[in-house]
């Protein structure tokens, strides 16, 4: 991999074969859905693509079959005031350079922005460069511009500009109509999983509940992200009570990091269930295998935070869930109606309607089969991967 400045770049003459660039703020080593949807795509490609990221300041440059040039981002950058319009700017500069750097180096024909943000960088480019140009969009990265008066009217003139928008969930495509009503093309390519996320090494759930004192006949529901109001953490601990009450022996198994963990300890010693209740930590992604085989279902019923105007445009975790067979139990909400089927691979509820999400808990703790064949389905969903080439098929 390659760490590369604007001028080594404009120095290098070496002759390349991808046509395709990739730019994306944020991408492996980093980890999130939009980070694993940028990677999946370029693996699809690695003889067409090249990358164009932020650096990731002391991760290892993973080992990958295509090149990544990443622009610097300075460590003291974060201790500055107002460090994120800052970073903003410096993003939005640096990846416009860098691209026009790159065009000289590989002559490539096409560049996917990877996400909303930094759009007026592809704006520029797509009047300087002769160059197809593709935007993609996941959800908030289409909000922002909506709600700002400053930058609504850019990004409806960059959205006439670029060839294709393309939408990580039917949800985004239709609030993408709403906001922006009149864009010509767009194309739906949800997320897939990629089983070498996970690790070479078999999943071993029986070490996980081992580890944590899960009886081996208890029921293990799991939820894996960020701690964070709009997850829903707080609703299904709620549960847990009602739940043993019922008869249930039921373990609540919580991967992840956040804000939120005190307060989420706090509730579960005031409802008594704090010896139900787990909360692992960041498990990377090798582990996290073992994590999801060792348990039952899983449960994240996200809502929409208005304070933050912060939405769910797919959630790639719970296709993950599903690569492992569990059954979810989430919000009818967003994207997360593209990412769990209501009846095939999970169960849905609305997401202020306590007492079905109560139903949809038992209903999975209690029946073994369903679980079984929602789970199945489930499996065969995660696996199916719409291939990226479709965006250039026109072309043939």
């Amino acid at each position: 991999m390659t760490l590369s400045s604007p001028r080594s770049l404009l120095a290098d003459a070496a002759t390349a074969t991808p046509d395709i660039l990739v730019v994306s703020r944020v991408f492996p080593p980093g980890a999130g859905g939009i980070e694993e949807y940028v990677l999946n795509r370029c693996l699809q490609d690695p003889s067409r693509v090249v990358v164009l990221t932020a650096a990731y300041p002391g991760a290892a440059e993973p080992d990958l079959p295509f090149a990544v040039h990443r622009w610097p981002v300075p460590a003291w950058l974060n201790r500055l005031p107002l460090a994120g319009v800052i970073k903003q700017l410096l993003y939005l500069f640096l990846s416009f350079g860098m691209a026009l750097a790159l065009h000289r180096r590989y002559r490539f024909r096409a560049i996917e922005w990877a996400h909303g943000y930094d759009f007026p960088a592809l704006l520029l480019l797509s009047y300087l460069l002769p160059v197809r140009c593709l935007l993609y969009l996941h959800g908030n990265d289409l909000l922002c511009p909506a709600y700002n008066p400053l930058l609504r009217g850019l990004f409806r003139h960059t959205l006439g500009r670029v060839e294709t928008v393309v939408c990580n969930s039917r949800y985004t495509e239709r609030t993408l109509a709403r906001h922006f009503p009149g864009v010509v093309r767009t194309r739906v390519i949800e997320p897939g999983v990629r089983p070498g996320k996970f690790g070479d090494a078999p999943a071993d759930g029986p070490a996980i509940r081992q580890r944590w004192g899960i009886p081996a006949t208890a029921t293990v529901v799991l939820s894996v992200g960020r701690l964070v109001r709009r997850k829903g953490f707080e609703r299904v601990i709620a549960q847990l009570g009602t739940l043993t009450a019922a008869g249930v022996d039921v373990y609540y198994l919580v991967c992840g990091r956040g804000p939120l963990l005190d307060t989420l300890r706090a509730q579960a010693a005031a409802q008594g269930v704090s010896e139900r209740v787990i909360f692992a930590g960041y498990v990377g992604d090798t582990e996290l295998a073992s994590y999801y085989a060792s348990a039952d279902l899983f449960a994240l019923p996200t809502y929409y935070a208005a304070e933050s105007r912060s939405i769910e445009g797919f959630g790639i975790v719970y296709l993950e869930a599903a690569y492992f067979g569990l059954p979810t139990v989430a919000s009818r909400i967003g994207g997360v109606e593209d990412a769990v089927i209501d009846g095939e691979t999970g169960i849905l509820v609305e997401p202020d309607d306590e007492a079905a999400l109560e139903r949809a808990l038992f209903t999975l703790c209690a029946d073994a089969e369903l679980r079984r064949r929602l789970g199945e389905n489930g499996r065969l969903r995660a696996t199916r991967i719409t291939p990226h080439r479709v965006l250039y098929e026109h072309l043939a």
